[in-house]
C-alpha cells in the first residue's frame, strides 16, 4: 500500500463509525496530512451536521499549516449548497496543498462538480484512490442514486432440511449469537420489510433490541390492512411505511402509501425511492422473498441454516439457487452470504 492508499484506508475506518447514523446521506471520512503526520480527521456523523471534510479542518489545532498540507475524503467532496455550505468551497478557501478523493461522487448534485472547484482554484486533485473499497463503503447510496431504489438484502433463517418454522407456527431457528448478528444487521441498514402473512404470524416488533443502534424504517406490505394496529408493528417505537391498496395518508410516525397490487415490485421501489430509502432487508415471508428472488431484485442475501434442527412441517423455505460469496459459523448456526454479479 502506498502512502495515498494508507490515508484513503483510514478514511474509510473513520466513515464506518457511523454506519446506520447518516441516511439519507453517504458515509464518509477525511483525514488531514502534513509532512507524513496526520493533523486532523473526522466523519459525517448525520445528516444536517457538519460533512467529513469540516470535522477533520475543524480538528486541526495549528490552521497555519493547512495551505502546506493534504487532506484526502473517501467521497468527492460536494460542490452544493445543502444544509450546509459546499465543502469543495471551503477546500478551496483553505488554499490545501493537495486534495486526494477515493471515489467520485454519483449523485447528480456532485458528480465532478466539486473536483472542478478544487482543480479550477489551482489545487492539485487525484480520484480513484482504493475507488473500490470507497464504493463498496457507500454501496446503499450509490445503488440509491444509480438505479433509484434502495439497496436490497434478502434474509431468512431455515431448519437443516429446509423450514422457516414447524407446522406453520413461529419457531425459533437461530442461536443467540445469530441474533445478536441480526439485530447488528438491522442497526446498520436504513429499512426493513415484511409482508402480511409475517406480520400476522409472527407479530414482530422489528425494532434494534440486542446490539447498538437506531431502529430501521418499517415498512409493512399489507394490500388490504389485515393487521390491526394493535400489533408490535404499529407501536411508536420506529417510523413505519405501510404500503396498501387502501388508503394515502400520514399519523405520526405512521405513513400509508397505495400501490397497485398487480404492478407491486416496481410500484414498491418507486415508493421507496421517493421516500429516500438507501436500503430495505427483506426479513419475510416466504412468499415476500421469493418475488424479490424471481424478480432477481436483490443485491444481497443472508441465508442463516440451523443444520441440526429438523423440522419435517412448515413454511418452506425460499427457492434460491446461488453460490455463496462466504459462510461463516456462528457455533452450531451457519450464515451463508451470497453477492449479487
Amino acid at each position: 500500500m502506498n502512502n495515498d492508499e494508507l490515508y484513503i484506508k483510514r478514511c474509510i475506518e473513520l466513515a464506518q463509525k457511523a454506519l446506520g447514523n447518516t441516511y439519507p446521506n453517504p458515509l464518509v471520512g477525511s483525514v488531514i496530512v502534513h509532512n507524513g503526520e496526520i493533523i486532523g480527521e473526522g466523519y459525517h456523523h448525520k445528516a444536517g451536521e457538519n460533512h467529513a471534510e469540516i470535522n477533520a479542518i475543524n480538528s486541526v489545532k495549528n490552521k497555519e499549516l493547512i495551505p502546506e498540507s493534504t487532506i484526502y475524503v473517501s467521497l468527492e467532496p460536494c460542490a452544493h449548497y445543502g444544509k450546509t455550505p459546499p465543502c469543495a468551497l471551503r477546500i478551496k478557501e483553505l488554499g490545501f496543498k493537495k486534495v486526494v478523493i477515493g471515489a467520485m461522487d454519483s449523485h447528480d448534485k456532485v458528480n465532478g462538480k466539486g473536483k472542478k472547484i478544487i482543480q479550477e482554484a489551482g489545487i492539485e486533485a487525484i480520484s480513484g484512490i482504493l475507488e473500490k473499497e470507497c464504493i463498496e463503503l457507500n454501496k446503499r447510496f450509490f445503488t440509491y442514486h444509480e438505479k433509484k431504489r434502495p439497496y436490497i438484502i434478502l434474509k431468512w433463517a431455515e431448519s437443516g432440511d429446509g423450514f422457516l418454522d414447524k407446522d406453520f407456527k413461529p419457531t425459533a431457528i437461530s442461536n443467540t449469537l445469530v441474533n445478536q448478528f441480526v439485530h447488528q444487521l438491522r442497526a446498520d441498514e436504513h429499512s426493513i420489510l415484511v409482508g402480511t402473512q409475517t406480520a400476522l404470524h409472527d407479530n414482530p416488533s422489528l425494532t434494534v433490541r440486542n446490539a447498538e443502534g437506531v431502529n430501521p424504517v418499517r415498512i409493512l406490505i399489507d394490500f388490504d390492512l389485515k393487521v390491526p394496529e394493535t400489533f408490535n408493528i404499529y407501536n411508536n417505537e420506529a417510523r413505519t411505511l405501510v404500503l396498501n391498496s387502501v388508503k394515502e395518508s400520514t399519523e405520526g410516525h405512521l405513513q400509508f402509501i397505495k400501490i397497485n397490487k398487480d404492478h407491486f415490485l416496481p410500484d414498491l421501489m418507486e415508493a421507496l425511492y421517493k421516500e429516500q430509502i438507501q436500503s430495505v432487508i427483506i426479513e419475510g415471508g416466504s412468499f415476500t422473498l421469493q418475488q424479490f428472488i424471481n424478480a432477481n431484485l436483490w443485491d444481497e442475501a443472508i441465508v442463516i441454516k440451523n443444520k441440526s434442527l429438523i423440522l419435517e412441517n412448515g413454511t418452506k423455505a425460499p427457492e434460491f439457487d446461488h453460490t455463496a460469496s462466504k459462510t461463516e459459523d456462528f457455533r452450531d448456526n451457519t450464515i451463508s452470504f451470497f453477492r449479487q454479479k
